[in-house]
């Protein structure tokens, strides 16, 4: 919502040097957002002023075109020119090209002189041209940045004015106001208007406020108006489609009047256009009081109005001149003809004001939110009149609305009102809320006062009757969003000032802070970005290709996943069952934006239906639900473990001078997945693994000591690569961290640092070439004993030497005491043993 201050002022004590910042830090105090700030002159500066054409001279040119060479007084004759400059006149009259034609001499137009600067940074100077030397320019509404229309300049006597030669133009259209945008929330619909907007500033100033509706007289009724007739009291979200219906009649308009300069500046500041003085006169009274507005031509009109829902098949060709079908839970306003409005949408075009228009009907009504939210997106026809209806209308400021678009249209169109009124409809009962006296400073936190409650409640509209033990409030009509004690409770604290409550920080229990599993998560996220890699979030939406590529191990076996009843689009219409999905679309729009190497991380929840989903029914509100009914509710949901996956895309490093960088690839992997086995105190497992999303010969499976499956790591599928355009050679890993986080100790013990020297020995082991080198590492760890500190891979080895169907195996054993040196005799014994234990299993033969 767009304020201009001009138009606050009216209603507001606004300081006069009052800025749009400084109407937008006090709206901030009573929790309206500030958006931006609108001033026409921060792209328009002078000189601008009010010249008269004396002579126009047509000039026909070479390439088709006739300009104008004219001669412009821009200082009242008799007085001298006041300004100086590069092609200012001293007598005060300018020469001017001008290629528009729609002007004649004596006509006052707005003249931009040498030195004034127009929207897009354009620059007013004397310049050569068509054989003159031009000095300023004859402006149109568009080179100004007020308008539209490039048809021709802007000649102010078609606009009503007529202002003294030499003038300040930007005076003369109103072009020195400023307007404050504001961001309404969807519970304030009173805000979107002058009139709520200048309540609200007088909440936050402690200043007075100047109702606008009560500043309207409404005009006593000699008889009913025009004949409306509300037959859609059967209510489909909970009240009638429409409670009231008021509507004026004003006879012998003139619509071909312009609109007023205040008027059209105000309209613009606040974001409307202004098309002419009919619609522009229904805009502003919406824009003042809140209350959107409909005008009929009154003579095509055909019969009583009628306010129904759409019978089935039922058209109408509605302002933007498109037909559309009408649903039958489309409110719609008829007569005798049909349908000639979508109710609180958009009129119809068959009784269209117009220029030839002489009678207007005008429609000021109060329809139910969620008709007309509905209608407005079925259509997909926003407008400002269904932004405030589905929003919530005051009930009571109809009439005044009314009567204010009366005034209007016989003031500035010549106009003269009918005597008779309509008013139909029937008045809703008004909101009482109990609030009990110590209910605000509970909730809040604070000790309010009697005087504050009552005062801050009272200032917001409401009628207060205190009695013992609390007050009986009854919310005011254009405050549809107060119903429950709370609501009370949170405007006491909004006019109080929310810098009156103290901040207060919450003392934990002895004994408590991070639970285990938190502790556990925070370390592991900390120790992958310390190594290197960058966190990011994904969204759990994917399709179902992606589940069952990424969610089952086996190929062609399909995952069970959750569907969505309503996704933000049907290809990804499934929650995750895996986070690579995500986190390689991630990789895949950052590779594609340049970044070629990266190591990217991501710990979410997968969701896994296991059997039944959901509950039989919902328990009802307002009470708590027994433990088996909670139990119930507890059993459909999916099971969501905590995953932490992985990708490593191109090097581990950048280029630089005597420095090669290193490809990524599937030990990186393995050493992610280590890493976070090592934070949590967790030994895993690696073996040669299968899985569809991998490379079949460069896949691991990780599994904890006792063979429960933790996870996958290695080189992703080329086939899979080559679909998602990412990088050959692309290696990830996915682990399921709550399976983890259950097998990690409570506390991790350090391991005890021996001072005693090392002894190391090689051994190489020739066994079969299906034999994982890893089950072979592990019962040389089993053999050796506790002597042995460290075992690692270090080569593998087949070809010369090495019969067919066999591999060498290298390992290099560390073995230390933590009382004694050892000798060269036991570490042999130790190493002796371990090979012996591997021929057993194994039939593993020493090289």
């Amino acid at each position: 919502m767009r304020i201009p201050l001009s138009w606050l002022r009216e209603y507001a004590q606004v300081p006069a040097e009052a800025t749009a910042e400084d109407v937008m830090a006090e709206l901030v105090k009573v929790g309206l957002e500030e958006e931006d700030v609108h001033r026409p002159l921060d792209e328009l500066k002078g000189p601008v002023v009010v010249g008269q054409v004396l002579s126009a001279e047509k000039e026909p040119q070479a390439n088709g075109k006739t300009i104008n060479w004219c001669q412009v007084r821009v200082v009242p004759e008799g007085q001298e020119q006041t300004l100086t400059g590069d092609g200012i006149d001293p007598s005060g009259v300018q020469g001017i090209v001008c290629g528009a034609h729609n002007f004649e001499p004596g006509d006052k137009v707005v003249v931009t002189l040498p030195g004034a600067v127009l929207p897009g940074d354009f620059r007013i100077t004397p310049r050569k041209t068509y054989g003159h030397v031009s000095a300023g320019m004859i402006a149109s509404v568009r080179e100004l940045g007020i308008g539209d229309d490039h048809d021709g300049i802007l000649v102010l006597g078609t606009l009503g004015l007529d202002p003294e030669i030499g003038a300040d133009a930007l005076e003369v259209l109103s072009l020195y106001d400023e307007a404050a945008e504001i961001n309404v929330t969807p519970d304030r619909s009173y805000c979107f208007s002058i009139r709520g907007v200048a309540r609200e500033f007088a909440h936050a100033t402690g200043t007075g406020f100047k109702d606008p509706a009560a500043a309207v007289v409404v005009d006593p009724s000699t008889g009913p108006g025009y004949p409306v007739r509300l037959e859609d009291q059967a209510p489909i979200y909970g009240k009638p489609g429409c409670d009231r219906f008021v509507a004026r009649t004003v006879r012998s308009v003139d619509p071909t009047r312009p609109t007023p300069t205040w008027m059209a500046s105000r309209l613009r500041l606040a974001g409307i256009r202004s098309i002419s003085l009919v619609v522009d006169i229904s805009n502003y009274v919406m824009l003042e009081l809140g209350q959107p507005l409909h005008f009929y031509d009154l003579d095509r009109l055909q019969g009583d109005i009628v306010v129904r829902r759409a019978n089935a098949g039922e058209t109408l060709r509605t302002l933007d001149d498109k037909v559309r079908k009408l649903d039958p839970e489309d409110l719609l306003i008829t007569d005798a003809s049909g349908a000639i409005g979508i109710a609180g949408v958009m009129g119809g075009a068959a009784t269209e004001v117009s220029d030839s228009t002489v009678n207007v009907l005008i429609e000021a009504a109060h329809f139910e939110e969620v008709s007309i939210s509905r209608s407005r997106r079925r259509h997909k026809l926003p407008s400002e009149a269904s932004k405030r209806f589905e929003r919530g209308v005051d009930w009571q400021v109809a009439d005044e609305a009314a009567q204010r678009a009366v005034d209007l249209l016989t003031e500035l169109a010549g106009g003269t009102a009918d005597t008779t009124v309509t008013d139909a409809g029937q008045e809703p009962a008004a909101v009482v809320i109990d609030l009990p006296a110590g209910f605000a400073a509970e909730r809040i936190g604070i000790d309010f006062t009697e005087e504050q409650i009552t005062v801050a409640l009272t200032d917001l509209g409401a009628d207060v009757e205190k009695y013992d033990g609390g007050y009986k409030v009854t919310a005011p009509s254009w405050r549809q969003d107060l119903e429950i004690k709370e609501d009370l409770a949170e405007e006491i604290a909004r006019l109080v000032g929310y810098d009156n409550i103290p901040a207060t920080l919450p003392v934990a229990p002895p004994g408590r802070g991070l639970t285990r599993v938190q502790q556990q998560r925070r370390r592991v996220m900390q120790a992958l970005a310390d190594a290197g890699l960058t966190e990011v979030l994904s969204y759990p939406f994917v399709t179902k290709a992606a589940n069952d590529t990424f969610g089952a191990a086996a190929d062609g076996e399909e995952r069970s996943a959750l569907k969505l009843a309503n996704p933000l689009s049907d290809e990804h219409g499934y929650l995750r069952t895996s986070v690579l999905p995500g986190l390689l679309e991630t990789a895949r729009r950052n590779h594609s934006r340049g970044f070629r190497d990266l190591a990217l991380y991501e710990a979410g929840l997968v969701f896994l239906p296991n059997g039944r989903l959901g509950s039989a029914e919902i328990p009802p509100l307002g009470v708590r639900p027994a433990e088996e009914v909670l139990d119930g509710l507890y059993a459909g949901i999916p099971e969501q473990p905590l995953h932490l996956a992985a990708v490593f895309m191109g090097h581990d490093s950048p280029a630089g001078a005597n420095h090669t960088p290193r490809p990524w690839d599937w030990a990186d992997a393995l050493d992610a997945a280590r890493l976070v086995g090592d934070v949590l105190g967790v030994e895993l497992v690696v073996e040669q693994g299968s899985h569809q999303a991998f490379h079949p010969g460069r896949t691991a499976r990780i599994s904890l000591r006792n063979g429960q499956s933790v996870g996958y790591a290695g080189e992703l599928h080329p086939k899979l690569l080559a679909a998602q355009d990412l990088p050959e050679r692309t290696v990830a890993l996915e682990l399921n961290a709550d399976v983890l986080f259950e097998a990690a100790p409570d506390v991790i013990v350090a391991k005890h640092l021996s001072t005693y020297p090392v002894a190391t020995q090689d051994v190489a082991l020739v066994v079969d070439a299906d034999t994982a080198a890893e089950a072979v590492r592990e019962t040389l760890r089993e053999g050796a004993g506790e002597l042995l500190e460290d075992i690692a891979l270090f080569d593998v080895y087949a070809g010369t030497g090495i019969e067919d169907g066999k591999k060498s195996l290298a390992f290099g054993l560390r073995f230390r005491a933590d009382d004694r040196t050892l000798t060269a005799d036991e570490a042999s014994e130790a190493r002796a043993a371990a090979v012996a234990l591997a021929a057993e299993r194994f039939g593993a033969v020493q090289r």
